[in-house]
């Protein structure tokens, strides 16, 4: 029945996306984010996402509700990245590996501006930001009570794609829960907001039940940057500590033993490993300018580049991840993708300030920042450089960026510029020595 229902709702977005394409643009979100398919009996993901895409991009020929999705220092830096990648191609150590994985990526871009063109109103970034919250906030809640009712004394795992591990999930969630603030600034009843709070308190303690250090810095890290942007930081400090509080209480002892490691990384095998790893991308990337490709996690380049050669691990970084397989220049454009994301939403807060019609857009704008920051500290320990997620929260900023500057255009008034040279003659008046028109000069 789950099979047959996920076909229906699949083939029916993709009907709607050859005459609305940004439906298309929804329709795809969920399936790459959420991977529903995973829930079903069935397989069949890749098909699903083809449907939708091919779907998409028909309707974008054939519409006229688009715009250019290269208006903005963040997409052409993302071109930039994805045009480097085609670069280093070539030089991949392992030419059959990397291209499955060069493919992947690519299709992400691609659908990555597809989503720039097509999202192009307030009523469109909603949707966007929400099938976004949905698709991860299901698996938060969900986790939450899961964790409540086993005392935490088991892992929450992902369910499949670039979330199916317990450390990729939980980065995940991280940067799910800024946005469920978001949706909760803009809902206007009672029992939404209510609800809202609930999954983000699910979400938090799905975090911690996934045991993920990394996740565990990153959330710590996203809480501050969240109290730091929230306009009652004495109401948003309780919350965050009363959530906190409990959160913690219910883990067990074998919980604060493993986080109890991150002060004593040297005697873990798992973090020497990817320190180990680390240095192996920085001796390839020195070694070699165009990097090693996207596939180098192999024996024989560790026995070149790392110190520990028998200790094969993947990069757990998104840095050291691009900087292993694209060189220097390559980690140079990926980091340039997020400065200027970065930019945009410090932007929009800075030209929505005051602005009763663009509170929304500063709102947004503010817990982008937050998700960010999760994804910058929570990416320091996880291979997710190619990850949908932070690419959709770039559509997002860039988006809400566009739409501020459009208002602010259309709404405030030209400053009149002083006239410097004499204005020109009326007709049918004749104009004196000086060109003022009918004016007569004092005699000398």
């Amino acid at each position: 029945m789950r099979d047959i229902a996920l076909y229906v709702v699949v083939w029916a977005g993709a009907l709607c996306a050859l005459k609305r394409p940004w439906i298309g643009v929804i329709l795809w979100t969920w399936l790459s984010v959420m991977n529903p398919h995973s829930l079903t009996w069935a397989s069949g993901g890749a098909s699903h996402a083809m449907v939708a895409a091919l779907a998409t991009m028909t309707g974008l020929f054939l519409t006229k509700d688009r715009w250019s999705p290269f208006q903005s220092p963040a997409a052409m830096a993302l071109l930039a990245f994805w045009l480097w990648t085609c670069v280093t191609l070539p030089f991949s150590f392992y030419f059959d590996d990397s291209m499955p994985l060069f493919i992947r990526s690519a299709k992400i871009y691609l659908m990555t501006f597809v989503c720039l063109a097509l999202i192009n109103t307030k009523h469109k970034l909603d949707w966007f930001v929400g099938i976004l919250v949905f698709s991860l906030a299901f698996y938060g809640a969900k986790g939450g009570l899961f964790t409540i009712l086993n005392g935490g004394n088991y892992l929450v795992w992902g369910p499949g794609g670039f979330i199916e591990g317990n450390n990729e999930l939980a980065l995940a969630l991280v940067m799910t829960i800024p946005l469920i603030r978001y949706l909760q600034t803009q809902a206007t009843q009672k029992w939404v907001r209510a609800g809202l709070w609930a999954t983000l308190g699910l979400t938090a303690v799905t975090v911690l039940g996934t045991w993920s250090r990394g996740a565990f810095l990153a959330i710590a890290a996203m809480s501050f940057m969240m109290w730091m942007k929230g306009d009652r930081k004495m109401l948003w400090g309780f919350a965050l500590f009363f959530i906190g509080i409990v959160a913690l209480s219910m883990m067990p002892d074998a919980w604060w033993a493993r986080m109890g490691t991150i002060q004593n990384y040297e005697q873990d095998a798992s973090a020497m490993g990817r320190l180990n790893a680390w240095e192996m991308a920085w001796n390839l990337a020195k070694s070699n300018f165009f990097g090693g490709g996207f596939s180098i996690y192999e024996y024989p380049v560790f026995a070149r580049y790392a110190p520990v050669a028998w200790d094969v691990h993947a990069a757990h970084s998104i840095y050291f991840q691009v900087l292993g397989e694209h060189g220097f220049v390559g980690l140079f454009l990926f980091l340039l993708i997020w400065f200027f994301t970065w930019k945009h939403a410090k932007t929009v807060t800075r030209l929505a300030a005051g602005v009763p019609e663009l509170q929304w857009a500063m709102h947004l704008s503010r817990m982008l920042q937050v998700s960010l920051v999760g994804y910058f500290t929570g990416g320091a320990f996880l291979s997710l450089a190619y990850f949908d997620l932070p690419y959709d929260l770039m559509v997002a900023s860039v988006v809400a960026m566009l739409l501020v500057k459009q208002h602010v255009a259309a709404h405030v008034q030209p400053i009149a510029q002083p006239r410097l040279w004499p204005a020109p003659p009326e007709p049918g008046r004749p104009a004196g020595p000086t060109g003022a028109p009918g004016q007569r000069q004092p005699a000398l």
